[in-house]
């Protein structure tokens, strides 16, 4: 089965002998640069392009066209090589940027066989020379990882970022583009159907910083630096959460292999795309959204532009999804802004298009507050300055001219505030009409466990395939608390969670009773992994739990009961042990039979199943050996499918004094209790996360640990 990645996702490769596949809809370049542990070019000699075809282990094609592929042999590419980029390049006389063409899909196969991983290049602009993927080498084998950055100044620009000094990353642009073919006179073939678009990041510059493995989401501008990096802060972005940095991160600094953005790429909405705001697009990226800036030519600023919300994987309104969403409107009248449609948004599955609607509405409530925010800023700044000028003028201090002037400074800034309010709020309403068309059209996986998938009979079997995310709770924002965006993480878990249990979190926390506070930490735990349980196909999950101290049996209770763990929970130090250690094994083994290339010849005994381990009151019942297990499953594990959900106090470890800070900062911080803690990157929000907990007194998790019981143990004869 093909792994569709998303921009800064990695999959592991299981052999090194590898063909790449590029599908275009318009004739471009292949090129293949070799770089060091720090993605940089020794030289010239290391880009492989139709003047200079061979490196070792690889040679690129040399026509121009709309489908390359070529194979790439990694045990023969050298030791000094550890990244393997594969860079488009759009030639002369042809597009002018990737954003007026369809978005390429790039996949690494096997030689003459099924592809291992997809990417479709969505969210391109004004990039005329992109890094579409790379191979690099980690511990000794190698990965894929989804890249999709480009430069709209073009290769030269490219392969001077990569290392090349100026004159000769001109020089070996120069060399390309004469050693380029004519453009053939036939259009490039359509892309193939295994190019499942994949779900698009936002369309920003340079990534923040991610754990390796993660997957980035969009760039922290160099004002919102300072609020990002924060400790109590958790960069986040909520519809692919693997891809957030870690809390101490510094979001200035690109993940491991992504490669940024030009400065002059802006994000703008693709060729077909459903416009559901009527307003131009977004300023760059690179810096914080400002919308109300003054137009060229005026004095005054009172006609500021705004910023497009659309989100480039909404449909057109007048195109027809694959598959007829569960609730299709009626097309608006005139003048009306577009009815909002569950599953209107690419995608080759309903699940697929529902996960990437939501993370459009999440995009758009972040742009459209941003802007609103930052017009208000605008506005106060520009009053200040009048405020300044009038007082700074000694015929305006006295008397009633200087009155006049201040009223008039305020009129103008409460127009402005006034103007911004009124398009947040026809955003704001757009947003929560189609969040109340898409909340209950959601699959199990994504809904809320009072919704009625959960309660009429949809989710009584347990599915066929593993589902695309999971909900872990609501995203909202002050200035509309009632408008939540479901928070979605991608399956599997590429990073750990964290669930806190101590008061000194959040005042939400500080305001609670602590055993209250630690029954609920407990019980979000435990409804996640029933969620998990319930989403995945039997046999295809298995939960383990370690609880030292026997202090979260309450919460246990439901899941001890109905004999869905893979064993009971652990209890003391020496059932800490012996959990650690058969996990520990696992994922040693299954490291190195992958390493070898033979992941069938696993022994009998390794559970190949995903794995999830539920750590409750750490560090009670860990010694010292126990803690480097635990940060080696935290560090090794989910590329290898055993994941972990702490429920903790980081202030009980402050024992270990530094050693914990790693595993502590690679975890993804959630709170049982509604919490300002989370922040994306992208435009600095600090979202309130509020979890996703069964009603009180509800039954729904005894059901569905019985449905799943019952799955388990398979017909009646």
């Amino acid at each position: 089965m093909t792994a569709e990645l998303v921009r800064g996702q990695n999959h592991p490769l299981s052999r090194s002998r590898v063909e790449i596949r590029v599908s275009a809809h318009t004739p471009v370049l292949a090129l293949v640069s070799a770089g060091d542990d720090a993605g940089r070019l020794p030289g010239p000699e290391a880009v492989a392009h139709p003047g200079a075809r061979a490196l070792a282990g690889l040679e690129v094609p040399g026509e121009l066209s709309g489908r390359h592929r070529f194979t790439v042999d990694l045990d023969s590419v050298g030791p000094a090589v550890h990244r393997v980029g594969l860079v488009l390049v759009l030639p002369p006389g042809g597009p002018a940027r990737f954003g007026a063409v369809p978005a390429p899909y790039v996949a690494v196969a096997e030689p003459e066989g099924a592809e291992i991983a997809g990417y479709t290049l969505a969210g391109l602009d004004s990039e005329t020379a992109v890094v579409a993927l790379e191979l690099y080498r980690r511990q000794g084998a190698w990965k894929v990882r989804a890249v999709g950055q480009g430069y709209a100044a073009g290769l030269g620009a490219l392969l001077a970022d990569a290392g090349l000094s100026g004159p000769a990353a001109v020089a070996l642009a120069a060399r390309v583009m004469a050693a380029a073919p004519p453009e053939p006179v036939t259009s490039a073939p359509a892309a193939p159907e295994s190019a499942v678009p994949a779900p698009a990041t936002a369309v920003t510059s340079a990534p923040a910083t991610a754990a390796e493995g993660a997957t980035p989401t969009a760039p922290a501008p160099a004002a919102h630096a300072e609020a990002a990096s924060a400790a109590s802060v958790e960069v986040v972005m909520p519809m692919a959460p693997e891809a957030a940095a870690p809390a101490a991160a510094s979001p200035a600094v690109p993940a491991e292999g992504a490669v940024p953005a030009s400065a002059e790429a802006t994000p703008t909405v693709p060729q077909g795309v459903r416009v559901s705001r009527e307003v131009p697009p977004a300023p760059p990226a690179a810096q914080p959204p400002d919308p109300y800036v003054e137009a060229p030519g005026s004095a005054s600023g009172d006609a500021p532009p705004t910023i497009s919300y659309a989100h480039p994987r909404r449909r057109p309104t007048s195109a027809e999804p694959p598959e007829p969403g569960p609730q299709r409107a009626q097309a608006p009248g005139p003048g009306e802004p577009p009815r909002p449609v569950a599953g209107d948004a690419a995608g080759w599955s309903m699940e697929e298009r529902l996960y990437n609607q939501v993370w459009g509405m999440f995009e758009d409530l972040a742009r459209t507050v941003s802007a609103y925010r930052g017009a208000v800023e605008f506005a106060d700044a520009r009053m200040d300055r009048e405020l300044g000028e009038a007082l700074s003028d000694p015929r305006q201090r006295l008397g009633g001219s200087g009155d006049a002037a201040r009223d008039a400074a305020r009129e103008r800034r409460d127009e402005l505030v006034d103007r911004a309010r009124a398009v947040l709020d026809r955003d704001l309403a757009q947003l929560v009409a189609e969040t109340e068309v898409v909340e209950p059209a959601l699959p199990a996986p994504y809904a809320r466990w009072d919704s009625p998938v959960w309660h009429d009979g949809r989710a009584a079997a347990l599915p066929e395939e593993s589902p695309l995310a999971l909900r872990l709770g609501d995203l909202h924002l002050p200035e509309r608390p009632d408008l939540r965006i479901p928070m979605l993480m991608r399956l599997p878990l590429e990073r750990g969670i964290w669930i806190d249990n101590g008061r000194t979190g959040s005042e939400a926390a500080m305001a609670m009773d602590t055993d209250r506070l630690r029954l609920a930490a407990m019980d979000m735990a435990v409804a996640h992994a029933v969620r998990l349980l319930a989403v995945h196909p039997g046999g295809r999950y298995a939960v383990h739990v370690i609880d030292a101290a026997g202090a979260g049996a309450a919460s246990l209770a439901p899941l001890v009961r109905s004999g869905v763990l893979a064993e009971p929970p652990a209890a003391g130090p020496g059932g800490v042990t012996r959990t650690l250690a058969a996990l520990t094994r696992r994922v040693d083994l299954v490291q190195m039979a992958l390493r070898a290339g033979a992941p069938e010849d696993l022994p009998p005994d390794v559970d190949t199943a995903g794995q999830l381990l539920i750590v409750h009151d750490f560090p009670h019942g860990f010694d010292d050996r126990a803690v480097t297990q635990l940060r080696y499953l935290a560090d090794e594990g989910p590329a290898v499918g055993v994941h972990l959900l702490m429920v903790a106090d980081r202030d009980e470890a402050s024992a270990y004094g530094p050693l914990l800070d790693p595993l502590w900062r690679s975890l993804m911080r959630l709170s049982p209790v509604p919490d300002s803690h989370l922040a994306d990157p992208w435009v600095g929000h600090q979202w309130t996360f509020e979890p996703d907990v069964p009603p009180r007194g509800s039954q729904v998790l005894d059901r569905a640990l019985d449905r799943i019981a019952a799955a388990r143990r398979g017909p009646r004869p």
